[in-house]
């Protein structure tokens, strides 16, 4: 036919890294191995599987593979077109992908962390190489959020990102809703039924969101950012209360990453600043995002031209991630097969737009918020609480106040929530009352995002 392209041979893949995600890859494709070559129009094969790990049976046939813990050798043999990265980390796997882009190879990768922070410099020597860089399976899993990001909205000035980007902190913030339990008591079952890791720091402390997000932010504004930039808050210290009142109140909490553009009004070019965080949030408990439960996974992307657009699915797993990696590999083998690397930018933007962006410093955000402080059981305590705020500018719309006894001395919760305002008016409002010797320990604050 004509314009097709005619391939004789099957291209081939190495996989550096053989655990759960690597023996999904191979999964999908031994499994779906018909109906990737009716896609592509030539088979995708792995040939080759490096891991320190020989000895452990991994419950899937390995007939035609070789697999040894040569991961030098796996770049490279001849017979490896494309290289997965699936080992995690940063130094190690930072040195193998750009040792496989010196010798010629395509690479994908589910590392978010490391591409988070040395991306910049991988995808450089990548286009410096004419080589392509898949990282689908880096952010939300099996969902094709950076394909939808990169071409689908491609047209559109980006506005806003959110996102429920860890699939276990969504779980341990559902099991908390839904259970009126301690957080202890739910991350531990969270733990043995294998949604959190045994060392769950980087979720639970917002870390892996933040991570996902510097990439998205990168697509998203053309904004050179670091995980390290980003203002971020976990979960841990909330309370039953929290979940309670956020309820009557009508909100859900999440562990929400965000994304917006600052331009002002009427301007069209040069650099807007972005605000980006990520940490708890009250959103409506109407909105889409909020009815995201368990373990899943949701990314709102907003655009001039498209409007709202809703990404979900599951995040994380074995099969979603591979899928994921899967579909990198048959777009690398389709550019391989035409002769050419990737017609679209891995970041979205070309790299010589891609650059430094004011980032809003969160003093100088503004919003309403739930503040939740324990304070002693005296008089006059609810009268000063308000009068601070009141002389910073910090209205209230709602003041509750628990009387079941939480610590020592017979201390309750007194929990406030704002009118819009100010962060750096809050701020000062709760500096005020750390000096009036009330409290006990710091006030919890989460913010509103009703824009959602």
């Amino acid at each position: 036919m004509s314009g097709q392209v005619q391939v004789k041979a099957d291209v081939g893949v190495g996989l550096i890294g053989f655990g759960t995600i690597g023996r999904g890859v191979v999964k999908v494709l031994r499994e779906n191995a018909a109906v990737i070559e009716q896609r592509l129009g030539f088979p995708l094969t792995m040939v080759r599987i490096a891991d320190l790990d020989t000895k452990t049976d991994r419950g899937i046939a390995l007939d035609g593979i070789q697999f040894d813990a040569d991961a030098k050798a796996l770049i490279a043999d001849p017979r490896v077109q494309i290289v997965i990265e699936l080992i995690g980390g940063y130094d190690v796997p930072r040195r193998f992908i750009l040792e496989a882009i010196a010798a010629g190879k395509h690479v994908t990768t589910a590392n978010k962390a490391l591409l988070a922070l040395h991306g910049k410099e991988i995808f450089a020597a990548a286009a410096k190489a004419g080589l392509d860089v898949g990282f689908e399976a880096s952010v939300c899993g099996g969902i094709p959020l950076l394909r939808a990001v990169r071409e689908g909205l491609a047209a559109n000035r980006l506005e806003s990102v959110f996102g429920i980007l860890n699939g276990t902190t969504n779980y341990v913030l559902t099991e908390m809703e839904s259970t009126g339990e301690d957080f202890d008591v739910v991350l531990k079952r969270a733990q043995a039924l294998g949604y959190a890791e045994a060392d769950p720091t980087f979720d639970v402390d917002g870390i892996d969101a933040a991570h996902k997000l510097a990439l998205l932010t990168t697509m998203a504004f053309g904004a050179e950012i670091t995980f390290e930039d980003i203002p971020t808050e976990g979960i841990r210290g909330l309370l039953p209360i929290d979940f309670e009142l956020a309820a009557e109140f009508g909100y859900r909490i999440k562990l929400l990453a965000v994304a917006k553009s600052h331009r002002r009004a009427g301007e069209s070019d040069g650099p807007e600043a972005i605000e980006v965080h990520v940490r708890p949030t009250m959103i409506p408990a109407s909105s889409l995002l909020a009815k995201v439960d368990g373990a899943m996974n949701a990314v709102v992307v907003r655009g001039n031209a498209v409007g709202p657009t809703l990404y979900y699915g599951a995040g994380a797993g074995e099969m979603p991630t591979a899928s994921a990696v899967v579909s990198d590999l048959m777009e690398i083998a389709r550019e391989i097969a035409r002769g050419g690397r990737g017609s679209v930018s891995p970041m979205s933007f070309l790299a010589e737009h891609i650059g430094p962006r004011p980032l809003v410093a969160d003093e100088d955000l503004s919003g309403r918020a739930y503040v939740r402080m324990i304070a002693q059981d005296r008089a006059g305590v609810l009268g000063r609480i308000t009068s601070a705020f009141g002389a910073e500018s910090v209205g209230i719309a709602s003041v509750v106040q628990r009387e079941q006894a939480v610590a020592a001395g017979g201390a309750v919760p007194v929990i406030v929530l704002t009118h819009r305002s100010s962060h750096a008016a809050l701020q000062r409002a709760l500096g005020r009352l750390r000096g009036l010797g009330d409290l006990v320990g710091d006030p919890r604050v989460i913010e509103i995002e009703e824009g959602v």
